[in-house]
């Protein structure tokens, strides 16, 4: 009896690799394709990547929107112009750049702040995190650089492939944490948010609001509940009421004035290239 009970034992787990590497193969491909670029980018909140870097702090978080096909999915089921969050963990902190961020075929990476040059980007930073907590995230971050999507998981992937004319406002949180039920990285967010939910800090929260007392007053205390790191997408950190928006001319001093607009008197670039009025 034994001698055909190993051979099973090995035809499954031959069989279990075959489709590992089946599903590994097509989570390939389909990766590939939502990381191509979109044919179309149109830039309106740029900021130079000198004054971005001047204002940034660590653990603050970047949005972007982001050009690639996944981006366009994700944009449409969040309503949202950002697809994309990484997070600034300072200067050298890391060999290869000051951002850590979750790419799709390449895993959790760091990246130097010039990839987004010429790209719409926001700062939001979380308000009166305390300098412990803020190295924890850090560190939390810098810990999970290496940490691979695993396209395996079709089913978290297929979920960016289908046709979305229109999807119930209702349901579209829902598809975006669809999947295997494990941790996806597939939307960087997920990341940052286990990053902040591990020293407490709150992103949206579910809010439980406590009954009448037994007078009939409504009392005031709330009750916050921690929602699951999958369920959050970049635009959260955006919306969230405990992260600040940091805009980098505002930070750096800005003065309408200093402006140079084009009907301006004196001649410039627009006069000498023939752009001027007649």
């Amino acid at each position: 009896m034994k001698r055909f009970i190993a051979p099973a034992a090995q035809l499954g787990k031959e069989a279990q690799d075959m489709f590992d590497r089946l599903f590994g193969w097509i989570g390939r491909r389909v990766a590939a394709h939502l990381n191509a670029p979109l044919a179309h980018y149109q830039a309106f909140a740029v900021s130079d990547i000198a004054t971005l870097r001047a204002v940034l702090q660590p653990a603050d978080v970047v949005l972007v929107d982001g050009e690639l096909r996944i981006s366009a999915v994700i944009k449409y089921l969040t309503q949202s112009t950002w697809s994309h969050a990484a997070m600034y963990i300072g200067e050298g902190a890391a060999p290869g750049g000051e951002l850590v961020e979750a790419d799709l075929v390449e895993g959790v990476i760091v990246v130097p702040l010039d990839k987004y040059r010429g790209f719409n980007t926001r700062i939001v930073r979380a308000v009166g995190l305390g300098a412990e907590d803020r190295e924890r995230v850090v560190r939390f971050m810098s810990a999970s650089i290496g940490k691979a999507y695993d396209l395996k998981n079709v089913t978290d992937l297929l979920r960016y492939l289908i046709p979305l004319p229109y999807v119930p406002r209702g349901m579209r949180r829902r598809l975006i944490s669809l999947g295997s039920g494990d941790p996806t990285r597939a939307i960087c967010s997920t990341l940052i948010a286990q990053a902040f939910q591990l020293v407490r800090y709150p992103i949206l929260p579910r809010i439980e609001r406590c009954p009448d007392d037994e007078r009939g007053r409504r009392t005031r205390r709330q009750i916050l509940h921690i929602r699951h790191h999958s369920l959050f997408t970049p635009s959260d950190f955006d919306l969230s009421p405990f992260f600040q928006v940091i805009k980098p001319t505002i930070a750096q001093g800005f003065d309408y004035r200093a402006l140079e607009w084009s009907d301006a008197p004196a001649g410039g670039c627009g006069d000498a290239a023939g752009e001027g009025p007649p």
